[in-house]
């Protein structure tokens, strides 16, 4: 990895706060900083790297940016967990089995699974007439026994009804419906926005409230097109991303109307 910088060279044309940037990162890819170890603070980083406070504080703040460091309000700065990986809008697995499948431990804490009428905004997802009977499941989702995820699903009650008392704690949705229902879920739709966490959420997710969170909508379908599974998740912002994989479309001819540019891969997913 060749050697490490641990001084400021005031002769360079690199901004100091950069320079100092380069530094802080790379005592994290060399280990010497690991997830959740406090950093020294700010006079001390001024001290030891003879810059200003300013200095520090630009570097400090993009780092964060950056999602390398967390700073906790009069507790100090700390190096932030890796961000875990998850193919859910690119793949039609499920949250369960991605995470199975990439080395880590999911499970569920299920807050509520109950059969209840549908309200007008589910019955308008899942193409059902509103009042119709849903299985309505919230469920706090964990990977290594650390809160990540907070899913609510609504499913036609018509369509497996054996699901509003199952266990759900340790497997995945959708192999249970599969299973156990004959239902093959094939093709999904997803809309992915950036919000801020509200109380219940932060305390269900041990942040803070506004922390950043990502949050998917999603409905997903039989081949013929009905409508399965609506479902809306929020996933921490400080410990989650989504991979997506693109490719490109070659320009159409001009004796085709067929269009150009580039396009995902795959808009399936799912978030079970």
């Amino acid at each position: 990895m060749g050697i490490m910088k641990d001084a400021i060279n005031f002769e360079s044309h690199i901004p100091y706060y950069i320079q100092l940037m380069d530094i802080l990162r790379e005592k994290v890819q060399r280990a010497e900083w690991r997830p959740k170890d406090q950093i020294p603070g700010e006079q001390d980083l001024c001290d030891r790297y003879q810059v200003s406070r300013t200095v520090v504080r630009q570097a400090l703040r993009e780092l964060e940016y950056e999602g390398v460091i967390t700073r906790q309000k009069g507790k100090g700065t700390f190096i932030s967990l890796p961000k875990i990986s998850e193919g859910l809008v690119q793949k039609l697995t499920g949250f369960y089995q991605d995470m199975v499948e990439r080395g880590l431990k999911p499970g569920s804490q299920v807050l509520h699974q109950e059969v209840t009428p549908s309200n007008e905004k589910v019955a308008r997802f899942l193409n059902i007439a509103p009042g119709e009977k849903v299985i309505d499941i919230q469920r706090l989702r964990f990977i290594n026994d650390e809160p990540i995820q907070l899913v609510t699903t609504y499913i036609p009650y018509a369509m497996c009804p054996s699901l509003a008392t199952a266990d759900l704690s340790n497997q995945s949705l959708y192999a249970f419906l599969e299973k156990e229902c004959g239902i093959f879920i094939t093709k999904g739709h997803r809309f992915i926005e950036a919000v801020l966490a509200n109380d219940h959420e932060a305390e269900l997710l041990g942040i803070e409230r506004g922390a950043p969170l990502l949050m998917l909508d999603s409905v997903s379908y039989f081949e013929d097109g009905q409508p399965i599974e609506y479902y809306h998740a929020i996933h921490r912002g400080d410990r989650s991303r989504f991979e997506v994989e693109l490719v490109r479309v070659r320009e159409a001819s001009p004796k085709t109307a067929e269009p150009s540019g580039a396009r995902f891969h795959s808009t399936n997913g799912a978030g079970k």
